[in-house]
Formats: C-alpha cells, structure tokens, sequence
C-alpha cells in the first residue's frame, strides 16, 4: 500500500474499469467523471485511469502494479452472479487471500432476497476476499469491498455512488484542487506561445487549453487548477488578460461542453 508523504498532492488514486463491454463500446462508461469530482472534494487526485477486459491475469497484474503506485485503487464492474463477473477472485488472487463466503454478505443477500428467490448464482456474490472489509450496497444489497488500498465497487453507475457515499468516510485526502476556467472563440494557435510562458511562469499550476467548436465558431477553454488559492488566482488573472488581448468577449466558464 502506497504511503501518503507530506504535501498537497500526496493522496492520489487510480480508477481501473473492468469490462469488455466498456472496451466493445457497447456501455458508455460514466464513472470516472463522476468519482474523479467526488475524489477532488476530498482532496485525492485522480492520477490514473485504466479500462481493462474480464481477463484474469490482467485484473491480477492491473491491480498488483497499480496498487504500489497509488494511494487508493477504486475498481469498478465484475463482482455481479454470472460467470463473467471475476473481480473477486481476481482481486483475491492479487493479494495472496482466500476467497470465502462472508457470512456478513450473506445475511444482508439472505435478508434482501429471502429463501424463496436466493440461488447459488446470487450467493456468489457474498464470496469476499479474507482480509477484506464489506462497501454497504444500499441500492441492490449486495457488498463491495475494501481490502488494504483497493475499493471494489459496482459497475451500475447507481450502485456505484451509493456503495461509494457508503464508504468515502474512510478516506484520507490532502489539500482540494480548486479550478478557474475562461473561454473565448480564439484558436490555440494564436496564443499558444504566450500560454507557454504564462505556465513556466507558474509552476504549481496546471493550465489546460480544451478547444471547442460551436455554432458561433472555433474557440478555446483554458483552465487553471491549483491547490493554492492565491497562485491559481494569479495565473488565471493572466490567462484572462491574454484571451482579452485577442478579443473582449471572454467568458469566465467553460464553452467546451
């Protein structure tokens, strides 16, 4: 597990999506927008995104790599009653644990299905990792998990949140990125050295430039993020003041949506 060293920036996840259906394009993934605003809130910066297939040895090494870098691993998708969902035991394989039912998980299937509608495909999903830590389901009643640095979580976007508003009190973050966004219909091309030399200017902020087309024509989107109110403000300030150079007609929100 990834040890947080002092420092704004030292809480930092991974979000590993798990599922062909995402890779086929068959499902549009929502997730990661979703979790990555709910992960800033709490000061966690999201580093790392990896969409990977219901492959065992893939979701093994996926996890095992990406667990050593990061602070928290959330995964997402896979831990339902059919054949293809194997997160579990995946997850169970990458960290040397057994998996076995959990008779906590199995209570709250037992309670939410009763004897009449629980088969042994919907008790598959009580099968926990030993070591691991039931994520409340308040939404379908079957558990994600937490085990060491790794959340297991639903791939329903439904589920997802709820598992995730279930256990987000457990998570240690560090200092909120705040973020200021300007638009204006100026190319990138036209301002592309100057937006170079605002950045060099400001170290500990990240500007981005997101061009966009609209109706009204090309245009751009740049947007300052920072955790240090005062710098941030400072190279918004110039990155406005350069946009207005070209044109007055600036608008403090992003075009690009």
């Amino acid at each position: 597990m990834t040890t947080p060293s002092s420092g704004p920036s030292s809480f930092t996840a991974c979000i590993i999506i798990i599922g062909n259906e995402i890779l086929s394009g068959r499902t549009q993934d929502t997730n990661v927008a979703w979790l990555a605003k709910e992960l800033n809130e709490l000061g966690i910066r999201v580093e790392e995104v990896r969409v990977i297939p219901d492959v065992e040895q893939t979701i093994i090494d996926t996890v095992n790599t990406c667990r050593k870098q990061f602070t928290y691993i959330f995964t997402t998708g896979g831990i339902g009653p059919t054949h293809d969902d194997i997160t579990s035991a995946c997850i169970a394989k990458a960290f040397g644990a057994a998996l076995k039912q959990h008779q906590e998980a199995a209570a709250i299937l037992e309670r939410h299905y009763g004897p009449t509608n629980l088969n042994s495909a919907r008790m598959k999903m009580a099968e926990i990792p030993v070591g691991g830590t039931l994520i409340a389901n308040p939404v379908s009643a079957a558990p994600g998990f937490q085990i060491e640095n790794v959340y297991v979580m639903a791939g329903v976007p439904e589920i997802m949140r709820a598992m995730f508003d279930s256990c987000k009190h457990t998570l240690k973050g560090g200092d909120k990125t705040l973020s200021r966004t300007v638009s204006a219909f100026v190319t990138e091309g036209m301002f592309a050295q100057k937006l170079t030399a605002i950045a060099q200017r400001h170290p500990d902020v990240d500007i981005g430039s997101y061009p966009f087309q609209r109706s009204a024509g090309l245009g751009t989107s740049l947007v300052a993020r920072a955790t240090d109110e005062a710098a941030l403000e400072a190279a918004y300030r110039e990155v406005k003041a350069m946009l207005m150079a070209y044109t007055p007609e600036v608008i403090e929100d992003d075009l690009a949506a």
